[in-house]
């Protein structure tokens, strides 16, 4: 088995709101176990024995469209590469900073993010390439006016990629193996006794 977190891209915003029992209900449909939602912004841990992750990446997306009736946009991420990509952040914790992390399914698309970025103001944010992911550190006084968030909230960037904040990655890297289990389904039979 394959375990994976899927990023869902704007759910529980902006008028496309789901609950997450019937995400975690909806994605389990699909043959997927241990499914776990971590918070309510669409952050949703899977195992799965499909080794292609395209495969898996396309089938969420077209499911989610159909059952909750929005473009789905996800980002599917292998367990360890998001271990990884938040043991690097490169960016000291800071008090009165947000941290992020920008994740994208086409590396093209982060590389042409970053080209596109205006010049930065280092006192109120910083943008740094890492494997598959742009981290970026911003001035919580600036938050989402910020130049590099304009720019990534774009129409061109919302189909490949999606930002978590880092406490977030951490809550979802404390979800167990194999959490929330299946049901048991019974296999008892009814008493025939007569």
């Amino acid at each position: 088995m394959t375990r994976y977190i899927a990023l869902l891209r704007g759910i529980n915003v902006g008028g496309i709101n789901i609950r997450m029992a019937e995400l975690a209900e909806t994605v389990r449909g699909l043959g997927h176990t241990a499914v776990t939602t971590v918070l309510a912004s669409g952050n949703v841990v899977l195992e799965t024995s499909e080794t292609d992750a395209a495969v898996v990446k396309s089938g969420l997306e077209r499911t989610l469209s159909e059952r909750f009736g929005y473009e789905a946009w996800v980002v599917l991420v292998p367990w360890p590469r998001l271990t990884g990509t938040v043991a690097d952040y490169p960016f000291e914790d800071r008090v009165g900073w947000h941290s992020y992390v920008l994740f994208g399914s086409e590396p093209a698309t982060l590389d042409d993010l970053l080209a596109a970025a205006p010049e930065l103001d280092p006192n109120d944010e910083r943008v740094q390439r890492g494997t598959d992911v742009v981290y970026w550190q911003v001035r919580r006084a600036v938050g989402i006016k910020s130049p590099f968030s304009v720019l990534s909230g774009k129409a061109r960037f919302k189909p490949t990629t999606t930002t978590r904040n880092l406490r977030t990655l951490r809550k979802i890297l404390a979800v167990p193996d194999g959490a929330a289990p299946e049901p048991a389904v019974s296999q008892a039979r009814p008493n025939a006794a007569g």
